[in-house]
């Protein structure tokens, strides 16, 4: 397999109404957002960056080898912020951005370098990642993101709902899994550095508001979202006090097996 030339850009806000302070909490005694960094690193991206508009997080990774954006206070989503990153970077409009978000301390490295690699081969200005749904409960929590594929495996929609319904199944019994293929969608993106700045200048659609998923702006604009299965699992992501004791616990027991 050919290796695939790309950069990671980490949007990191200070302000986060769940878990203050969120990507300066530590893990291990460092902060969250310089885990999530070193992931990016082990992916074999050229370049991590944090894009931030706070000094104390800048300030947190100074010496790390993690390159810093100071971007403005004033952005609606982690897209914009990421766009403001790339002017300031500098990046050619051929590059290609994996977004991974600040939370996400344990994303694995193979999960990561398989979005590059989807943008480089599909063609596709945006791509990202799904993985199989196997329980009721997951299907129909509306915080679980789910996508349905075209024969392509470019995305037809995202939905909070499950989709597709399974229209037979359901008229008997909403309570079991029925038979099928159902995919979350797991929350990471890789861009092209042009399409990345093109999408920050779409105007949110109807979809978008409706189900508050931005990327579903770029499918009511008619553009193509490669999907690919995830390699391996993502484990999820830190957004409460909770979350933070079990990532602890988890980089603890890391620790352990690797000592």
């Amino acid at each position: 397999m050919t290796s695939t030339d790309f950069v990671v850009a980490i949007p990191a806000r200070y302000a986060a109404s769940r878990l203050p302070g969120k990507p300066l909490r530590l893990i291990g005694g460092e902060p969250m957002v310089l885990h999530v960094a070193r992931r990016a690193l082990a992916a074999g991206a050229r370049e991590a960056w944090v894009a931030t508009d706070d000094a104390r997080i800048a300030d947190a990774l100074d010496g790390s080898g993690v390159q810093v954006a100071m971007t403005s206070a004033t952005h609606a989503s982690g897209s914009d912020r990421l766009a403001e990153c790339a002017g300031i970077a500098g990046w050619g409009d051929d590059t290609i951005v994996v977004n991974l978000q600040g939370d996400e301390p344990f994303a694995p490295a193979d999960g990561i370098a398989c979005v590059a690699r989807a943008v480089a081969a599909s063609g596709a200005g945006i791509a990202t990642l799904a993985a199989p749904i196997d329980d009721i409960e997951t299907l129909l929590d509306p915080n679980v993101v789910k996508v349905v594929l075209a024969g392509s495996g470019d995305a037809l929609y995202f939905s909070r709902a499950p989709v597709p319904w399974p229209r037979d199944a359901f008229a008997v019994d909403r309570t079991r899994m029925p038979s099928g293929r159902w995919l979350r969608h797991i929350g990471i993106y890789g861009y092209r550095a042009s399409a990345l700045r093109a999408f920050a200048a779409l105007p949110a659609g109807d979809l978008e508001r409706t189900e508050s998923l931005e990327q579903l702006r770029a499918l009511e604009a008619g553009w193509r979202i490669a999907v690919r299965l995830a390699p391996s699992p993502f484990p999820p992501g830190v957004d409460t006090e909770e979350d933070l004791a079990r990532a602890q616990d988890m980089h603890r027991m890391q620790r352990g097996i690797d000592a």
